[in-house]
């Protein structure tokens, strides 16, 4: 209309109308299996019966694996001067890895991390939640009788893996009760809690920080929290894993995992041996 608008002025009209710096969300599905609708009704109706009864329920999952070193990573934190980096982010270059496997309990809003430092294998998985229920686990829920876990379906806790079942079964065998495995359809691991409920406020307290020792990742963790009342504790496990193993036809042979009518591939139990 010929009347000159300084950039201020254009910047308060595109925001008021909408028009914003936006990231790419990542939304859209890979995929829908047929079963997707069903398999959440089932995970609906466990978590209400475990809740009803008063047994425990958990969400499970392993967060993306860091670095540990002098090597970027994203976000900003208030200081007086920036963190210094090296300009690579050279893997070489790190001091080791730590990957975060977490249990998330809904019902007390509590997380619950163990850090791992060598590789996110299904005996690494298992012997985190061992570690998390002798600890914390049983002690507040010390009359139960079964234990619900919800889980994405691939990685340390695949559900189309006999080696991931065997080691269940052994962690049952472990602290001596009935866990019930309830995997989230493919395509869908964002709606399993802990991606929703835990995970973003634990990258929210580690955002712009340096990962620079054990030490300080444990600090950091630790620190999660909300004003809803999140809180958060973080262990280590020192163990080193072996990577690609494979279930042999004994431990097939000697599975006892009972599998429900109601798609069985993502629903099922390992019991312990009753021992006379």
């Amino acid at each position: 209309m010929g009347t000159p608008a300084g950039r201020d002025a254009i910047a308060t009209w595109l925001h008021d109308a909408g028009i914003r710096h936006r990231k790419i969300a990542k939304v859209l599905p890979g995929g829908e299996h047929k079963d997707r609708d069903a398999q959440f009704g089932r995970i609906g109706e466990l978590i209400e019966q475990y809740e009803s009864i008063g047994d425990p329920w958990f969400s499970m999952d392993t967060k993306a694996k860091e670095h540990l070193g002098t090597l970027y990573r994203k976000g900003r934190v208030r200081c007086s001067a920036p963190f210094e980096a090296f300009d690579h982010d050279f893997p070489s270059w790190a001091d080791g890895v730590v990957i975060p496997h977490g249990i998330y309990d809904r019902r007390v809003n509590r997380g619950h991390i163990n850090l791992g430092l060598s590789h996110d294998t299904s005996k690494f998985a298992c012997d985190s939640f061992q570690w998390f229920w002798n600890r914390i686990g049983k002690q507040r829920y010390p009359d139960a009788t079964s234990i619900l876990i919800a889980c994405d379906g691939g990685g340390s806790n695949s559900s189309r893996k006999y080696i991931f079942k065997h080691d269940l079964q052994q962690l049952s065998e472990a602290i001596g009760l009935e866990i019930r495995i309830a995997h989230y359809p493919p395509y869908c691991s964002k709606y399993n809690p802990i991606e929703r409920r835990f995970f973003p406020h634990v990258g929210r307290a580690c955002s712009g920080m340096l990962f620079d020792t054990l030490d300080r990742v444990v600090e950091l963790m630790r620190r999660t929290s909300t004003s809803t009342g999140l809180k958060t504790t973080v262990n280590v496990i020192r163990r080193m894993y072996e990577t690609k193993r494979k279930a042999t036809e004994h431990m097939k042979q000697q599975l006892r995992i009972k599998y429900d009518d109601f798609l069985g591939k993502w629903n099922y139990v390992a019991t312990p041996q009753i021992r006379h």
